[in-house]
Order: C-alpha cells, then sequence, then structure tokens
C-alpha cells in the first residue's frame, strides 16, 4: 500500500469520525477549522490519485448516519453541502467559473453588463432541515443527515415557534419543501446554559451544538422549552415553479409566513460580493446570532439548472467563511493571577496559535469551578475560541489526545505574589430569615492592600478613566510608585511630591508636573465617579450612578444598612450586603478619610432623590426583614392593622391573627421574640427617618425625573456628541441606558452606521430617534448639547 493509500485511508477514517461526533452525538471534538483542514487534505490527495476515489469517501457524501432511534426520511431531492472559500482568491475563482459554465454573451440572463448577480446571506451555524408542506400544511420535518437519508424530526420541528403549521395565503404548490436552518441566538443560548446550570444539567459549547441537541430530543417537550428559531435559505421537491429566481422563491416564502434571513441582499458581480463579505465580517459580533461565513447563490434558477451539481455540492453557490474562531492547540502550564479584589484566576498559557487572525498564547479559565467542569490537565490538547474582542477561552478538552504525562491543575495554597493565605470564598444565600453558606468558585488572598497585586489593580482602578481619570498614570507607572513605596494606598497619590516623581522611568521635568496637575484636577469627582472608583466588589459604573442619584451624599451611602439599599433599583440583597461590608471595613473608611483630609471634594451631593424618599413603605420595611412565611401581601396586612413598625413588634400572635392566618400571625411573633431582630428592625426605621422617608411619604404625589423608569438604546455613531456624553445627558432625565433592544426599550437613539439594533427595533414598532431629533427632543428638557 502506497503513502497516498494510506494516508487517505486514515484521513477518512478520522472524518467519519468527526462527522458521527457533528451530525449524530452533537458533540464535535475538534474546531470546524480543523475538519476543513482534513476535509482538504483529502480532497487534495484524492484529485492528485482519482483512482483511489470511492462512493463512501467523505468527500462524496454529506454529513453522517440518520440517528436509529429516529424514523429514517429519504430526500427526494439530496440535501447537499457547499463549497467552501476562505480567501478572496478563492472567490474569484468561483465566479470564473460561473462565468466560464454558463457561457453567455452579456444581457442573456443578466441584464446589461457582463456581471453575474448573486444572493448573499450569512450562513447561520446551525441545524440544516427540511420541512415538506402538503396543500399548505405542515406534513414532516427532516434532518440533512448523509444528504440522501435524514431523521423523521416532525414533532419536534412543530414546537419551534417561527415555524408556520400552516402557510399564510394562498397560491402555494401542493407539494412544497422548504430548507433551511434550525439555530440558537447568542441571548437564548446564554439562557439555556444558565437554566441548565441552575438545575444541575449539562451546558453546551456552544449555540450551534445546543440548537442541535435540543432539536433531536426524544421527548418533544424538551424541545419545546429550548429558544430555537429557523431561518429559510432555499426549496427541495415543490410541485410547481413560483418564481424565476432564488431570492423571488425567498420572497414568496416571506409572504407564506416563512422566515428568511433580515440580511439577504443581491450583489451585481464578485466585486459587491466581496464588498458585502467584509460589511458581515465587520458586525458579525454585533448579530444577534452565531455565523460562520456568508453564503452567496447564483440568483437565476435557470443559471442554476445549466451549471449543475458536483458529486456533494452545487456549482452555482459556495459559502465564504469567515477566519476561525476556534482552533486546537496545547495547554503547556495554567498560571495564577492575582486581582484587585484579591481573587486568585487561573490563567492558561498556550502554545501560540493563530485564531481570527490574531496569535494568541494566554486564555482566561475564569475559575476552577470552570477547570473542573472541563476536566482540564496540563498538557491536553484543547479548543480555544476567539470572538472580536472578547478574550480568547478554553472551550473543550480534546480527551482522546491527553498524553500520559497530563498534571492536575492545583490552586495555590499562598499567594503567588504576595505570600498570603489563600482561601475559598464562601456564598451566603439569604431568605426568610435564614442564611445558607456554600462553596464559592472565587478563591481569594487575605492579603488585602498588603499584596502588591491587589494594591496595584486597586490603584489602576482609582485612576482610569471612567474612574478619577487621571491622566499619566497608565500601567506602568503605578507599579514603579508602588514597587518605589511611594504609594500604599489611593490616599497616597494626592501627596506625591515633584521630587520624589522625576526621575523615576518616563518621567521628566514636564511629564512630572503635568502628572501633579492631573492629581490635583482630580479633586473634584462627582459622586458617582468617586463611589465607582473606591472599587467595592460587584458595583459597576451604574450602580455607582444608581447610589449617587438616589442617595446624594457619601455619608448616605457610607451609613446605609442593606435593607435599605435594596430599595434601590437593580440592587439586590446580595449586593447591598457588599456596599455595606465594605464601608464598614476599618481599613476602607481610612483610606476615604485620608482621601477627604487631603484635598478630595466630592461634588452632586444635596438632598435625597424625591422618587426614592418616596419608596418607603411601612409595609416595604416588614417586607425586607423577610420574616418566615410572611410576603408582601402579608406585609400590608399588618401596616394596615397596627400602623407603626413599634405596634407590629409589640402586639401578640391573637392580635397579629386578626390580620393573618394562625401560622403566619405565629412566625411573626417568634420573629420578634428574637432580640436582635427587633434591634435590626427599629434600624432600618430609623435609617430610613433619618434619610427623610416617612410612611406618610408613600401619599405624597412626587415628581420625578422625565424619563424615570424608561429604558433607552444608543445604536451607531452621533456626529454632535460621543455615546457615551449621550448616555450621560439620558441618565440625568432619569432614564437607563441599556446595550441591547428588546420589547421593554422605551426609544432607539439610531445615529449613521445603526445596523442591527436599529433593525429590530423597526421590528418591534419601537419609537427611534435620529440624531437631529434626539438633540430637539433634549432641547425640551433644557438639556444644551
Amino acid at each position: 500500500m502506497t503513502a497516498a493509500q494510506t494516508r487517505i485511508l486514515e484521513l477518512r477514517a478520522e472524518l467519519d469520525e468527526h462527522n458521527y461526533r457533528y451530525h449524530v452525538l452533537d458533540e464535535p471534538s475538534i474546531p470546524d477549522a480543523e475538519y476543513d483542514r482534513l476535509f482538504h487534505e483529502l480532497k487534495a490527495l484524492e484529485a492528485a490519485h482519482p483512482d483511489l476515489v470511492t462512493s463512501d469517501s467523505p468527500t462524496q457524501r454529506v454529513g453522517s448516519t440518520a440517528l436509529s432511534a429516529f424514523t429514517q426520511v429519504r430526500h427526494e431531492m439530496p440535501m447537499l453541502s457547499l463549497g467552501n472559500a476562505f480567501e478572496e482568491a478563492d472567490m474569484r475563482e468561483f465566479d470564473r467559473r460561473v462565468v466560464e459554465g454558463l457561457d453567455l454573451p452579456a444581457g442573456d440572463l443578466f441584464g446589461a453588463g457582463a456581471e453575474v448577480q448573486y444572493s448573499c446571506e450569512p450562513k447561520l451555524d446551525g441545524l440544516a432541515v427540511s420541512l415538506l408542506y402538503q396543500d399548505g400544511v405542515l406534513v414532516r420535518g427532516a434532518t440533512r443527515g448523509d444528504g440522501t437519508t435524514g431523521e423523521d424530526i416532525s414533532v419536534n420541528v412543530r414546537t419551534v415557534r417561527n415555524i408556520p403549521l400552516k402557510l399564510k395565503g394562498s397560491g402555494w404548490p401542493a407539494t412544497l419543501e422548504v430548507r433551511g436552518e434550525v439555530y440558537m441566538s447568542k441571548a437564548g443560548f446564554e439562557r439555556l446554559n444558565a437554566t441548565q446550570l441552575e438545575a444541575g444539567g449539562k451546558t453546551f459549547a456552544n449555540p450551534r451544538n445546543a440548537a442541535a441537541g435540543s432539536l433531536r430530543q426524544l421527548d418533544s417537550k424538551i424541545t419545546a422549552s429550548r429558544p430555537l428559531e429557523f431561518c429559510c435559505y432555499g426549496l427541495g421537491q415543490v410541485s410547481a415553479e413560483f418564481a424565476d429566481t432564488h431570492i423571488g422563491n425567498l420572497q414568496q416564502l416571506k409572504a407564506w409566513g416563512l422566515p428568511i434571513s433580515h440580511e439577504l441582499k443581491l450583489a451585481n458581480g464578485i466585486a459587491q460580493c466581496l464588498d458585502y463579505y467584509r460589511d458581515i465580517g465587520a458586525r458579525r459580533d454585533a448579530l444577534p446570532y452565531e455565523i460562520d461565513g456568508v453564503v452567496f447563490k447564483v440568483n437565476s434558477l435557470a443559471a442554476q439548472r445549466e451549471l449543475g451539481f458536483r458529486a456533494r455540492e452545487p456549482r452555482w453557490a459556495i459559502a465564504h467563511k469567515f477566519p476561525a474562531l476556534e482552533e486546537l492547540t496545547e495547554l503547556l502550564d495554567v498560571e495564577f493571577q492575582v486581582g484587585r479584589t484579591g481573587a486568585v484566576t487561573p490563567v492558561a498559557r498556550l502554545k501560540p496559535v493563530k485564531v481570527a487572525g490574531v496569535t494568541v498564547a494566554n486564555a482566561t479559565l475564569h475559575n476552577m469551578d470552570e477547570v473542573a467542569r472541563l476536566g482540564l490537565m496540563i498538557g491536553d490538547t484543547v479548543i480555544i475560541r476567539r470572538a472580536g474582542d472578547v478574550i480568547p477561552q478554553v472551550v473543550q478538552v480534546v480527551t482522546e489526545r491527553r498524553p500520559a504525562d497530563a498534571r492536575p491543575v492545583q490552586i495555590p495554597e499562598c499567594c503567588p505574589v504576595c505570600g498570603s493565605h489563600v482561601e475559598r470564598t464562601q456564598l451566603v444565600k439569604r431568605s426568610k430569615g435564614r442564611e445558607t453558606f456554600s462553596e464559592g468558585a472565587v478563591y481569594r488572598c487575605v492579603g488585602r492592600l498588603a499584596c502588591g497585586a491587589q494594591l496595584k489593580q486597586a490603584i489602576i482602578h482609582f485612576v482610569s478613566r471612567r474612574a478619577m481619570d487621571i491622566e499619566g498614570l497608565g500601567e506602568k507607572s503605578v507599579e514603579q510608585l508602588v514597587d518605589e513605596g511611594l504609594v500604599r494606598s489611593p490616599a497616597d497619590l494626592y501627596i506625591l511630591r515633584f521630587e520624589q516623581i522625576v526621575g523615576l522611568e518616563g518621567f521628566a521635568e514636564l511629564s512630572s508636573n503635568n502628572l501633579l496637575a492631573a492629581i490635583a484636577d482630580s479633586k473634584r469627582p462627582g459622586l458617582a465617579r468617586f463611589i465607582y472608583a473606591l472599587g467595592i466588589p460587584d458595583v459597576g459604573e451604574e450602580t455607582a450612578k444608581v447610589l449617587a442619584r438616589s442617595l446624594a451624599s457619601l455619608e448616605r451611602v457610607q451609613q446605609a444598612l442593606p435593607q435599605v439599599l435594596t430599595y434601590l433599583p437593580d440592587v439586590g440583597l446580595e449586593v447591598a450586603h457588599e456596599i455595606h461590608s465594605f464601608f464598614e471595613d476599618a481599613h476602607n473608611r481610612a483610606v476615604i478619610e485620608q482621601l477627604l483630609e487631603r484635598g478630595l471634594q466630592i461634588q452632586e451631593q444635596g438632598e435625597l432623590a424625591a422618587e426614592f424618599a418616596a419608596s418607603a413603605t411601612l409595609d416595604g420595611v416588614i417586607d425586607k426583614l423577610n420574616i418566615p412565611s410572611v410576603g408582601p401581601g402579608g406585609a400590608k396586612k399588618l401596616a394596615d392593622k397596627f400602623g407603626t413598625l413599634q405596634g407590629v413588634i409589640d402586639a401578640d400572635w391573637l392580635d397579629m391573627r386578626q390580620a393573618l392566618p394562625e401560622k403566619q400571625a405565629k412566625a411573626v411573633r417568634a420573629f420578634f421574640d428574637e432580640p436582635h431582630h427587633v434591634a435590626l428592625a427599629l434600624s432600618i426605621e430609623a435609617q430610613l427617618k433619618a434619610f427623610g422617608m416617612h410612611w406618610e411619604s408613600e401619599k405624597k404625589q412626587v415628581e420625578g425625573l422625565p424619563l424615570a423608569g424608561q429604558t433607552w438604546v444608543l445604536t451607531g455613531s452621533l456626529e454632535l456628541m460621543s455615546r457615551d456624553v449621550a448616555k450621560v445627558k439620558l441618565e440625568s432625565l432619569g432614564a437607563k441606558v441599556a446595550g441591547s433592544v428588546s420589547a421593554k426599550t422605551h426609544c432607539v437613539v439610531a445615529g449613521p452606521g445603526a445596523g442591527s439594533k436599529l433593525a429590530k427595533a423597526n421590528e418591534l414598532g419601537l419609537k427611534v430617534l435620529d440624531e437631529a431629533a434626539f438633540v430637539a427632543f433634549l432641547g425640551q428638557h433644557n438639556i444644551a448639547v
């Protein structure tokens, strides 16, 4: 047997195994890019040795064997795969073959000019299916399978909400086979995995696996519970044609109620095809679904028939693939980094590999729970994924390639930076008077600011643009100041002297003076900016703004009890406890006191926000005590019955029995028999009243900010202001500015270049303002541009 024969047999066996894993088990063990390399190696070998080509070669068929648990369906017209283009040169070669294959003079089928017309649409990453309609009624759904025989999934496709069970309108052929892709949106995929984790079930590696696994469930109720969507891209067998172009077919299918791609376009010639590819590629990360390329098809159906087919693919269509988002590489080691909150995080050190055009040598592993979930060992072959600007991550271990000397990943007992003890965090779940403790996913160094890594990261965060915005203090400069012992807390920045800075690497006379000026200029921060700069765990910019806008003074934020903080929008009890614990810490209080002593003057402080002051009610306080068996309804009955908190505390259970069922009444009395519960209740009431939140304010008609309760979205590029500036202006009117469009969005501001968010807003019928209308709107509310 020759070397070529041996390699061909090896490649066929390997590709057959990967086909089975991908199409039948929905558990691919290698990324698409690796499969493509193997496939093209086999294709090249067979091209060089045509006598070795056999009918069962992966190059001559599609997919894999139908799953035996489903009834098999034979496709009247084979469901073929598409040829792939990876470079611009491949696309131009495809176009050349099309033009030569048609051998048509300019103007015969394509109008004026010699350019071929192509349909263009994104290549969705899901599961190919066939839907058969008889007299407009859905009678069967099937997977592609091996292209000739698929699986009958009729019961399951009926649960996909955007697949019509009966076509709209009239005039459809008696027999109509629609082909398309069942997929899962990015948001749906995230929701599904979150639900799976909560239920202790298996999570999915990517939306394609999730869609395929969901559609091929033996229990259709499981399929129905999954967020699946369908998009049609073509036809199979039809009893009568109804259009003379591919796009004409799809537009007619849309009129009959079948979903088609919002990105479907017509291109005149290869140059416009390449423009479309580049445009979609630039917007790829913003699309609500995963795509791995663009599909181009000759638009004329007559031309398609003339061009015909190869063994496994049509000559009139091609998939122009994007650079691979996933690649195989080797895990060389796992190191541990220490963040500003002390979190000790594993980081994968990889054998360098190019992913989506960028060389990747490191990847995030999140935490040790993720390491355990992956079953990761040092020395493993792993699949790395990179999408857009997202930090590369390890998504899967190829266990069959694990070497004999692979080593387990172990968390260090001592901090790799300062040597302090590393301990596992505890999660506290609080509900109805009970606290339940469990192990958290995060390990922390207990060294706090005595740990150089935590101190450096805390200072870097403190001086960052969205925090105190001290220009001239980059990471290297902060590291120098900490290493030289000049800065031991954020407050030390405000006592730096010229002679201490000048002469440090990167600091001459001018740059030293500029830095001291920037530090001085940062002494009058707004309250929200200052709160964010403190680096409170789980408190980002939005929560900092809520704290500042509602409590309106640093003193109130420092004093606020967790139960009081939960009156604020989007602040849950766990975050409230983090905030309270931060300000309870003696070291943190000392740093804040030093900052104020050294000249910081916090701006934008004043009276408690009116809408926040009006939110306090007696029944709300009772409910926030989390008394077992007592919900909002019971709390309201107690408030109405007794009128004051002290009255509830003093009442015996027989008095309470007049307002509540016996079990609840006894639970309330037992709760207030505990002195610490009484003390907590009275301290919450005292603080609310000290803040100016009295029960009678519930009855007052308080006029809040004009956009309070509204969610706005900004998209596209604004010309008169940046989106950050526009966001600040909206928030000053009380609006919440979100990053995605939903049915709850009140208004979308769309500047030039707006894409999928604008499309979704129009689809949902939402209010949309262009920049001119937005500026006029701000003017109506006395907001200057």
